[in-house]
C-alpha cells in the first residue's frame, strides 16, 4: 500500500517492524509477547514494553490496539480511507529559525486534531531547544530564552508528540516547514524517519480558494473570517490551521472529493511550477 494513504507513522531503520507484522499475523498479542519475541527483551517491565511497543506500532496504520491492550493487524476495505473517517493532525511549531538542517530546533510545538467536524488541542507545549533564540525569533513569537529555560527537551516529548501523530493524517500551513522540523527532531532524538500522509493548506488553498493572491495564514484566515488568537505562537497557528482545514474539506466534497487521494490531488494540481510555497517565515 502507497505510503501517500496512511496516516502519520514513525518507521525504525530496520526490520523490527516487519518482523511485528510477521507475528501479529499469527495472532493478536500484548506488549509484553512483543517485547520479547520481536526485540528481545526478555526481562522488560510492562511500562518499558508499552513505551517500545507504543514507539515501534503506535503511527503504523497496519495495527491497532485493542481494548483488552493487545496489538493486531488492522483490515482496510480500500487503498484510501474516506475524508470523513479521518483524523487530521494539525501541526504548528516554532523554531529558533528556518533551517532545521544547519541546527535550528524547535521551541514551541501544537497538534490540534480534526474529527468529525471537531477541532481540539490534543498537545502543545514550550520546547528547550537547547541553544540561544536569535532576538529576531524572539520579536516575532514573543518566546525568549527565559521562557524555555526549563521547559521539556525535544526528547523528553518525542514519545508523546508520536503517540499524537499516531496513524493521523499530517496537516498544517506550509506543511515541508513544519514536517520537515519534527522530521529533523525525531531523527535526532530517536533515530526514526517520519512517514505517511501529510497535506499542505496552502496548496488546498491554492485549488480551493482561487480568488486569493496571497495564501498566507493571516489571508486565508481573513478571507475565511477565522481570527487567529495569537499569531505566530504554536497554538493559535494551529488551531486557526484546523479551521481553515474544515473550510477547505467542505469546499473540497464539494468539488467531488471523497477520499484522502482525492484530497491530496487536489493539493498537486494546485501547485505551481515557480515559487511553490512562500517563505517559512511568511508561513509559519
Amino acid at each position: 500500500m502507497s505510503a501517500s494513504t496512511e496516516g502519520v507513522r514513525a518507521a525504525p531503520r530496520g526490520t523490527l517492524v516487519d518482523r511485528a507484522l510477521r507475528r501479529l499475523r499469527q495472532d493478536a498479542a500484548d506488549s509484553l509477547t512483543l517485547a520479547r519475541d520481536v526485540l528481545g527483551l526478555a526481562r522488560a517491565s510492562r511500562a518499558i514494553a508499552d513505551r517500545v511497543v507504543v514507539a515501534l506500532l503506535g503511527a503504523d496504520p497496519r495495527v491497532r490496539q485493542m481494548h483488552d491492550g493487545r496489538w493486531a493487524l488492522a483490515t482496510r476495505a480500500d487503498g484510501s480511507p474516506r475524508l470523513a473517517s479521518c483524523t487530521f493532525a494539525v501541526v504548528d511549531v516554532e523554531t529558533t529559525g528556518t533551517r532545521y538542517g544547519r541546527g535550528d530546533r524547535v521551541t514551541e510545538l501544537a497538534i490540534v486534531t480534526l474529527s468529525g467536524g471537531e477541532v481540539d488541542v490534543a498537545f502543545e507545549t514550550l520546547v528547550n531547544p537547547e541553544r540561544p533564540i536569535p532576538s529576531f525569533v524572539q520579536s516575532l513569537t514573543r518566546i525568549t530564552d527565559d521562557m524555555v529555560r526549563n521547559q521539556p527537551t525535544f526528547d523528553e516529548i518525542a514519545d508523546d508528540v508520536l503517540a499524537t501523530l499516531a496513524g493521523r493524517v499530517f496537516v498544517a500551513h506550509n506543511a515541508p516547514f513544519d514536517w520537515g522540523f519534527l522530521s529533523s527532531e525525531l531523527r535526532r532524538t530517536r533515530d526514526l524517519d517520519l512517514e505517511g500522509a501529510k497535506l499542505c493548506t496552502v496548496r488546498l488553498a491554492r485549488r480551493l480558494l482561487p480568488g486569493l493572491r496571497s495564501r498566507g495564514l493571516d489571508s486565508v484566515a481573513a478571507f475565511l473570517g477565522i481570527e487567529i488568537a495569537e499569531r505566530h505562537r504554536a497554538r493559535g497557528d494551529a488551531l486557526a490551521t484546523a479551521h481553515i482545514l474544515r473550510h477547505l474539506l467542505a469546499r473540497a466534497e464539494e468539488q467531488g472529493a471523497e477520499t484522502l487521494t482525492d484530497l491530496q490531488g487536489l493539493g498537486r494540481r494546485g501547485r505551481r511550477k515557480k515559487s511553490a510555497l512562500p517563505t517559512p517565515v511568511e508561513e509559519a
